[in-house]
């Protein structure tokens, strides 16, 4: 098993809404922001290979959405999904498996792209893909509550429903040795993080987890450290503290879909809790 990640970043979002309750002067410390209180953020997404088959983890935002939708975002980068997955060696009909951890935008947009230059038509930006989610994530997200109405948008995932490639990790199995799934409810319903069994340079077996949105970042590694954006934050600091704690146990390498300058990291335990030991490339610390 490969695994290489692939940035479609950079984008902004606002600091104190991806850190809730932390101060400001302790968060600009390691996000510094601009004049309109937003700080860089990457548009991380994994690229894993086994065998004949080829997952992709997570989208990125997509180019379907208007300019002043994107405006707030400091939107579009110049970077698209489809340029890095060729950049990284592969085609689109490569891609065998889409896992959307969540349905948020910035996650499932580019998962549906417009068929045709007077964009009217939408079909899937993988053709040959099944398309994952959790049956619980699709539920809250196609019927979406106040706080999460503005970050579900309908034209992001219905489309792969309509044409027969969504599956279910509840209802099927993926059938991918070597990858286990994770669920998660603090940030939104039924979170997926996938955990990929792979063997290290040095020949022992390692866990490559991608934190998606429980952990996005180095700097959101310490428990209290929750985005606003969760809707039940005290259970997204039962579910932190629970995950660290094993992936401390088990030495598990950490892999952020938002973090701007560091793709992964592992942790440790000291006196001030769990923090982090080693940040870096995915491929220097495997």
């Amino acid at each position: 098993m490969t695994i290489k990640p692939i940035d479609i970043g950079p984008f902004k979002l606002d600091g104190g809404a991806m850190f809730g309750v932390v101060p400001k002067t302790i968060w600009q410390k390691q996000s510094p922001a601009d004049d309109r209180n937003l700080c860089n953020w990457a548009l991380r997404c994994l690229l894993v290979e086994n065998g004949n088959r080829l997952m992709l983890v997570d989208t990125g935002t997509g180019d379907k959405q208007d300019a002043k939708f994107f405006g707030f975002y400091d939107l579009p980068n110049g970077k698209t999904l489809t340029g890095a997955v060729e950049q990284a060696g592969y085609s689109l009909n490569d891609v065998t498996d889409v896992l959307l951890t969540h349905l948020h935008f910035d996650h499932a947009g580019g998962a549906v792209r417009y068929a045709d230059a007077g964009r009217t038509k939408l079909e899937a930006t993988f053709p040959q893909a099944a398309y994952w989610s959790h049956s619980g994530q699709w539920d809250w997200a196609t019927n979406p509550n106040p706080r999460e109405r503005a970050t579900y948008l309908r034209e992001n995932f219905i489309p792969l429903q309509a044409n027969g490639q969504l599956r279910f990790t509840d209802k099927e199995d993926l059938q991918l040795p070597g990858v286990d799934l994770l669920y998660m409810d603090g940030h939104t319903e039924k979170m997926t993080l996938p955990l990929f069994q792979l063997t290290g340079s040095t020949g022992w077996p390692r866990t490559v987890v991608f934190c998606a949105d429980l952990i996005p970042s180095v700097a959101h590694v310490p428990v209290p450290y929750v985005m606003g954006y969760d809707v039940r934050p005290l259970l997204t600091m039962d579910e932190k503290t629970q995950f660290l704690n094993r992936a401390v146990d088990e030495d598990w390498l950490l892999v952020f879909d938002h973090d701007p300058v560091y793709e992964a990291a592992t942790v440790e335990r000291t006196e001030k809790g769990i923090r982090v030991k080693e940040k870096g490339p995915v491929a220097e610390l495997l």
